[in-house]
């Protein structure tokens, strides 16, 4: 399928979907650093720089020129996430609904959207459903958590794939087999590559810990890597105790932890850097998604399943519609 990213970032959401053998295309954000990080790494297209909030006219006119036939991203997700301030007014949670609406303008048979787990009790979330059933897609909505879906970070996210003309909930099952019965750790993902049992994570506050083994998943990759405080009062819940051998992810680790390759390119500022991946949906997380909506159009094709199960499964959020579509394999 041909593919636009929208709100693209560094690119691990448009890594994710080509490592799914999907075909992106074209790319788009509007933050310069990370567009040159983008071009940096992907050589058959180039990501654009566009204020979508003026000139998602043009993106709908370019996804119906090229027909597209699939647009991803993922919105800016400060209003609605814990590290934020949990306000969907203040602007930015209208992305989301102008990612919908240039979707349901497109009329791009697919669309993947990905937001932080709070997004599901917003305001925001309920237009975006709206939006999208008016315009005929089937809705499927999912909180993964990262480290089931071949990443090492217990990293829970939302994910909506719709699909034009399907029933909501088509994907549910899939979305649930495929993922892994443990979850992963960073010694599962990198060995003993880091050279450390052991490493810092600044908390949010000293009620949490800060300190972490490399045999668990690591805690949510954010924007921010802090270096252990003089002042740390240590946590009943830490791995170890602090010592001068104790340091924080270095920038090019948390980016492994973020699962991208080690041949991506990372150059700019450390800050700049370190927004950037804490922005970034994990490839891994990205490609898992990619490969159950491979398998689910496969099986379409293939004709080789006769039913899908009714009851939704515990992983996936599954939402029915007032209005009963007609299922893609009927």
């Amino acid at each position: 399928m041909k593919v636009f990213d929208l709100f693209c970032g560094c690119g691990g959401l448009s890594l994710g979907f080509q490592q799914a053998k999907f075909d992106v295309i074209a790319a788009y954000d509007n933050w310069s650093e990370a567009i040159d990080v983008y071009n940096r790494n992907f050589k058959k297209h180039s990501a654009q720089k566009v204020d979508l909030s003026s000139e998602y006219k043009t993106i709908i006119d370019e996804a119906i020129k090229h027909k597209v036939e699939m647009i991803i991203g993922g919105p800016p997700c400060q209003d609605f996430s814990s590290a934020g301030k949990r306000d969907e007014d203040l602007g930015k949670g209208d992305l989301s609904v102008l990612f919908a609406t240039i979707v349901a303008k497109s009329k791009a048979p697919w669309v993947v959207m990905e937001n932080v787990d709070r997004i599901v009790k917003s305001q925001k979330i309920k237009e975006v459903r709206k939006i999208l059933h008016k315009a005929g897609y089937g809705i499927s909505e999912c909180i993964l958590l990262a480290s089931l879906c071949g990443v090492p970070q217990n990293r829970k996210r939302f994910f909506l794939v719709g699909h034009l003309e399907s029933e909501d909930g088509y994907l549910d099952y899939y979305l649930q087999k495929n993922l892994s019965s443990k979850p992963m750790t960073i010694r599962d993902y990198l060995g003993n590559s880091l050279g450390i049992e052991h490493y810092y994570r600044h908390p949010r506050n000293y009620s949490r810990r800060g300190i972490f083994s490399i045999d668990e998943p690591s805690p949510t990759v954010r924007g921010v890597n802090r270096p252990v405080p003089k002042g740390y009062p240590g946590h009943d819940g830490d791995t170890m105790n602090v010592s001068k051998e104790l340091r924080p992810l270095t920038t090019i680790e948390r980016s492994y932890i973020q699962t991208f390759p080690k041949t991506f390119r990372l150059e700019g500022t450390k800050t700049n850097l370190e927004q950037m991946i804490g922005n970034a949906v994990p490839v891994k997380m990205a490609k898992y998604v990619g490969m159950c909506i491979n398998e689910y159009v496969q099986d379409i094709k293939d004709n080789m399943k006769t039913h899908f199960p009714k009851k939704p499964s515990s992983a996936c959020g599954r939402r029915r519609s007032e209005t009963h579509r007609t299922k893609a394999h009927r």
